[in-house]
């Protein structure tokens, strides 16, 4: 469950020590952009820290890396992967080379500190044309890829065009990771909203996601949390239409009915899949089961 990743600046003792309390169901701590290089050693020390002394409690811990461009990334791993993160966000990724040459050092480093291997997964953040255009590829470059995450701000950049709130910049972009996510089956996670107290656009901008398929949406403030949770959560008449679907269902078969109907509609499979979802996504939220 992943309807918020926060992000953290890696060089912020604060924002760190108080990341489990601030609603997010993920958090990403940044050694990338948030970090100048005369810091990055200071800022991954702070981390390495704080992962091995904070009880984040159900937060995944996602760390942003350097770019493989870059001389920071192979430390960056070295320091942090021993203390367990569940995910790598590697930045600007821009094909499935990319993403090979960071699992085999993953690889490497697993079997180095003893970890199981495979265990660390990878969420590829794409934010550069190039990026954009080969997201199937980078989607099926290794079974560690769980997810693929647009970054608007940079990409926007790479477009030569100006990032805006009403976002028509990024549509197509946005459309295509979706779709190269489902078809590898994957999950897709959409850019964060970078006014922080323009809440009413934040909401747009999240339901807007979220229509196009969008499982979650980062965010680059505390303050958002809470909104982007919710627009990502099944509402009350979504869970009681899933409910009333597998009910009809379960009916049907104590009758021996082979086609079922609800409210006049027929029931196929997209409409159970969907309900399955729902129900699946609010019984890991409110912790019951609306299964039973």
């Amino acid at each position: 469950m992943r309807r918020t990743m926060l992000f953290l600046p890696g060089n912020n003792p604060n924002m760190i020590g108080n990341g489990g309390l601030l609603g997010a169901d993920s958090l990403i701590f940044d050694l990338e952009d948030a970090v100048s290089p005369d810091e990055k050693d200071a800022a991954r020390e702070l981390l390495k820290n704080a992962l091995m002394s904070l009880n984040f409690g159900k937060c995944e811990r996602i760390i942003r890396i350097n770019g493989l461009d870059t001389p920071y990334w192979e430390e960056d791993l070295r320091a942090l992967l021993p203390l367990g993160p569940e995910v790598i966000l590697p930045p600007k990724v821009s094909g499935a080379d990319y993403i090979q040459k960071l699992d085999e050092k993953l690889t490497a480093l697993e079997q180095e500190f003893g970890l199981q291997g495979g265990r660390t997964k990878i969420i590829a953040l794409l934010e550069t044309a190039m990026g954009i255009e080969n997201a199937y590829d980078i989607a099926v470059a290794s079974p560690r890829v769980i997810a693929l995450f647009l970054g608007a701000e940079d990409l926007s950049a790479d477009f030569r065009c100006a990032r805006t709130v009403e976002g028509e910049e990024i549509r197509y972009a946005r459309g295509r990771i979706v779709c190269a996510a489902r078809a590898a089956g994957i999950e897709a996670y959409d850019t964060p909203f970078t006014d922080v107290r323009d809440l009413e656009a934040l909401e747009r901008d999240a339901a807007f996601a979220k229509g196009l398929g969008f499982t979650g949406k980062a965010c680059i403030s505390p303050a958002h949390v809470a909104t982007v949770n919710r627009i990502f959560s099944p509402t009350l008449k979504e869970i009681d239409y899933a409910r009333e679907v597998f009910d009809a269902i379960a009916q049907a078969k104590r009758q021996g009915k082979g086609a079922i109907s609800l409210h006049g509609k027929m029931i196929d499979a997209p409409i159970v899949q969907r309900a399955r979802l729902v129900l699946e996504a609010a019984s890991e939220i409110k912790g019951v089961d609306y299964f039973g």
